[in-house]
């Protein structure tokens, strides 16, 4: 309906028939009041000429507005070629200047007026501004129906120019109150980008929601959050990278860098107004900020806005593994452990089970042997819903749950309890297997636990089965594979796999097949070959750097990958050390040692390389001091241990009791160590207990012929 605005008439371009002016004219949500409710079926008929004629002359009407009126009809009806038709009519880049200037006059802060302060007569009214402006928007609607997008954006976009033009620093209180002009610039603003979007446009939709967005438009909270929300997406989702123009640039270093910066910002300011109970809570802000910290990595403070989400929003055990997500991408495993041991805890025993949080604890749980027990309860707790899962997470719990056995085994103080543990990882693993018959992980977890329970043919076929498997080169699918075959003391078919992998490796699984095959050329005692693909390893290294420091954007490549290329060049740097230690070249094993400890100083393996160096050179003393030390960093640092041991034995007298208890707790935590079964046999022999001995050096032997180069794990 048309209403009255400050009972100000319009400047009619014809003669007026009637005295009384549009603004006291009536008009219903059809178009037309009852004078003339009885028009419509001769509209059908007439031709649009005659119609605005009879307009014209009936309701005092300009030419403009006669077609606006008539415009508006036709699109009521549906008829958008015919309003489109109407509306072409209208000269509006003849009227843009005369709008512009009545909405100046006529918006401005009412204060008292002097007698000779009276606006012009020839300045439009507010009405007929407003009934122009709606005219334009229904234009641009007409042909958004008709699919011409472009043309509707462009023909949108007069709206925001003219009333832009005509109030600079936005619109301020007192303008709603004047007819249909806040009204019809508020569809615009929100008509605009969702043009641009479907005409294809993305950077210029990008730029009509910041144009809604920069000056105080007085749009009401939820349509502005729904503006911000809309700019958000499009800046996550769009495609199109559209840095801020200069003029928006104001605060300096803090200005978004980039459009995920920006998406982040406007989500975070939403977030608040969900907080603050200006808007409710809306699911899709929550997922675009979820998607957006994820990206950059802002797990942290992803965690934190799903903390302050209100009660009831979220289920509590939905609560949970949504933090545990968040903390176990931040890399804090424990804190992420801690949250989804509530799920199965006593508080959720009358609560329906929530299977994801269930498997992903089982998941954290396998990744870590301390856990290993908290692992076998979650995954028995879903296997335990066997009405309630499917197959397939049935078949994740039973990989979980083999993987949790081997790790309990491995940890375990009991043999008995060892064999169970193993027995039952085995058939856990096996049935994952069969309820997932086409998941590389889970023959590669078979392989796996089969390569650490030394059954090596079938862990051999396992390995083999998950290369033909995977789609992708597996760096670590070729070294399992490789360790097998050390194992079965096939060091040449090792080397073979190794040289094959290489070709086709990343980057970083070719610095690690690398130092494999220089570890399996010492274990062939060619120590030459050995140093010099040591040196081809560190070059790499080395020219991987170098372009880094010049190149920001590639010394921007993630701290996992960056950590793994360091812990590789320190791992060359002690496996050289130990080549010249053997070798008695005291002077270089120091030179290399120094390399290592220059790139983590509290590395147990560094010091226990240098414990190694001293007992070479007799200085006993000094190696015991360094072993402990490697221990001090790592209490259950095997190697040290039974070097310790060794180092003991050396000594002899009553330092043997001492030994045997070192080499007890080095079996006890890893009980196919070859090593600590050889001191074993030694301390026994020193003693006389020779047929104990005897056992013990078959043990080792035994032990020794079926050992990798490097621990399989």
């Amino acid at each position: 309906m048309l209403c009255a605005c400050s009972g100000e008439q319009f400047k009619f371009e014809d003669a007026p028939q009637s005295p009384e002016s549009l603004a006291t004219r009536d008009f219903s949500a059809s178009g037309l009041s009852s004078r003339t409710g009885d028009w419509e079926s001769k509209l059908e008929d007439v031709q649009v000429d005659e119609v605005e004629s009879t307009l014209k002359e009936a309701l005092s009407l300009n030419y403009e507005e006669a077609r606006a009126l008539l415009g508006r009809l036709e699109y009521q009806r549906g008829n958008f070629d015919a309003a489109l038709q109407v509306f072409q009519g209208i000269d509006i880049k003849g009227l843009t200047p005369r709008m512009t200037r009545a909405i100046i006059e006529r918006t401005r802060q009412r204060k008292p007026r002097s007698k000779g302060d009276i606006i012009p007569p020839s300045v439009m009214s507010m009405h007929s501004v407003s009934l122009l402006l709606e005219a334009i928007l229904l234009k641009a609607k007409s042909l958004e129906e008709l699919g011409h997008f472009t043309e509707a954006a462009k023909e949108c976009k007069i709206i925001l120019d003219v009333v832009e033009a005509a109030l600079p620093n936005g619109m301020h209180e007192g303008v709603a109150e004047d007819c249909k002009l806040q009204e019809m610039f508020h569809k615009a603003l929100e008509l605009l980008p969702n043009l641009w979007t479907k005409a294809g446009f993305l950077s210029e939709a990008i730029t009509a929601y910041r144009r809604a967005l920069v000056k105080p438009w007085n749009l009401d909270p939820l349509r502005l959050a729904s503006v911000q929300k809309d700019l958000a997406a499009m800046l996550l989702y769009g495609g199109v990278e559209k840095s801020l123009p200069p003029h928006l640039q104001v605060w300096g270093s803090t200005t978004p860098n980039g459009n995920i910066e920006e998406a982040i910002l406007l989500l975070l300011v939403l977030m608040q107004k969900v907080a603050y109970g200006e808007i409710k809570w809306d699911a899709d802000i929550m997922d675009h900020l979820t998607f957006a910290l994820s990206v950059t990595g802002q797990f942290e403070l992803l965690a934190g806005h799903v903390e302050l989400a209100l009660p009831g929003i979220y289920e509590r055990a939905e609560r949970w593994y949504l933090l545990g997500l968040c903390y176990a991408a931040a890399g804090q495993n424990e804190v992420a452990l801690n949250l989804l041991k509530k799920v199965s805890g006593q508080s959720e025993a009358n609560h329906k089970c929530h299977i994801p949080a269930l498997l992903f604890g089982a998941k954290l749980s396998s990744q870590d042997p301390r856990h290993a027990h908290y692992g076998i309860t979650f995954a028995r707790n879903v296997i335990d819903l066997a009405d309630q899962v499917n197959e397939h997470f049935k078949g994740q719990a039973h990989k979980f749950l083999g993987v949790c056995y081997g790790n309990a085994a491995r940890i375990s103080i009991s043999d008995s309890e060892r064999a169970l543990f193993q027995k039952v990882s085995l058939t856990s693993l096996n049935s994952a297997a069969l309820n997932m018959k086409e998941d590389p992980e889970v023959m590669f977890k078979l392989s796996l636990e089969n390569a650490v329970q030394r059954n090596l043919d079938v862990a051999f076929d396992n390995a083999m089965a998950y290369s033909n498997m995977v789609t992708e080169n597996s760096g670590r699918g070729w070294r399992l594979l490789a360790l097998i075959l050390s194992a079965d003391r096939r060091f040449k078919d090792a080397e073979t796999i190794l040289e094959f992998a290489l070709d086709e490796a990343g980057r970083l699984d070719q610095l690690e097949l690398l130092r494999l095959r220089a570890v399996l050329q010492i274990a062939q005692e060619r120590p030459k070959q050995a140093i010099e693909t040591y040196r081809i390893l560190l070059s790499l290294i080395q020219a991987q750097r170098e372009p880094q420091s010049n190149n920001s954007e590639n010394a921007k490549s993630s701290d996992s990958e960056n950590v793994a290329e360091r812990n590789m060049e320190m791992a060359a740097w002690q496996d050289l050390a130990s080549i010249y230690t053997k070798f008695g070249s005291w002077p270089d094993a120091e030179i290399c040692l120094n390399k290592a400890k220059s790139i983590e100083f509290y590395s147990p393996k560094s010091w226990h390389t240098t414990g190694l160096l001293f007992e070479a050179q007799s200085f006993y003393k000094e190696a015991l001091v360094s072993f402990s030390v490697s221990l001090s960093i790592e209490p259950d640092y095997v190697p040290s241990i039974v070097s310790t041991a060794a180092v003991l034995v050396q000594l002899g007298g009553q330092s043997l009791p001492i030994a045997r208890s070192f080499l007890m707790n080095a079996l006890r935590l890893d009980p196919a160590n070859h090593d600590a079964w050889m001191n074993l046999g030694l301390i026994a022999k020193m003693e006389g207990s020779l047929q104990q001995a005897a056992d013990f050096f078959q043990a080792a032997y035994e032990l020794k012929m079926s050992a990798p180069v490097e621990a399989f794990t």
